[in-house]
């Protein structure tokens, strides 16, 4: 399928994302996913599912789902560390949002968890609102502490460094962040402690 949508924002590097993809039920199951730029001219946003995932199953059934841009830490955190499903494919909390057609193109092993890899191609895109970029060390220590949480109990990586990040990340989230950053460290401090 060809579309003349295209990504509402610039890539360099890794971009955290929230994606809905539609389950068997009829919700949508939202889900962190990093999107990789592409290599070359041409080419095509990249992303990887890890394990036997919501989103991984429901690329396969459905051939894609719904790339939204976030701000919000809490729901960055419920993305990341629950089972979280709503009844609408784009969230009130996008600022953005791009309908993506999801082919597999690459799989593989890393440290025992299996993954694939998916070409995104955006089919459908708006942009919610358009907001003044700003550094919020809150946020992105949110982003970070989930990141390092995802892998624990990952055989690939050293705990302990890993909890040595993570306590690292929430304090500097617990220093910088505001309520919607407390209350997503408390989200996050829970799922790790149960």
């Amino acid at each position: 399928m060809s579309s003349d949508a295209d990504w509402p924002v610039e890539f360099r590097g890794v971009t955290e994302s929230v994606v809905t993809t539609l389950g068997p039920n009829g919700l949508w199951n939202v889900a962190a996913l990093g999107l990789h730029p592409p290599e070359e001219a041409g080419n095509h946003v990249t992303a990887r599912t890890w394990g036997n995932t919501r989103t991984r199953r429901n690329f396969h059934r459905q051939g894609g789902g719904y790339v939204q841009f976030v701000r919000d830490p809490v729901v960055f955190v419920d993305a990341t560390h629950s089972i979280f499903e709503v009844e609408a494919p784009v969230l009130d909390a996008a600022d953005a949002w791009v309908e993506v057609e999801a082919e597999q193109v690459d799989s593989g092993e890393s440290g025992g968890t299996s993954w694939e890899e998916w070409e995104l191609r955006p089919r459908d895109a708006g942009v919610e609102r358009e907001v003044v970029p700003m550094i919020r060390r809150g946020f992105n220590a949110v982003v970070e502490a989930t990141v390092a949480a995802s892998r624990f109990g990952v055989d690939a990586y050293d705990q302990a460094e890993l909890r040595r990040r993570f306590d690292y990340f929430v304090e500097v989230g617990r220093n910088c962040g505001d309520d919607r950053v407390q209350k997503a460290l408390d989200r996050l401090a829970e799922s790790v402690d149960s």
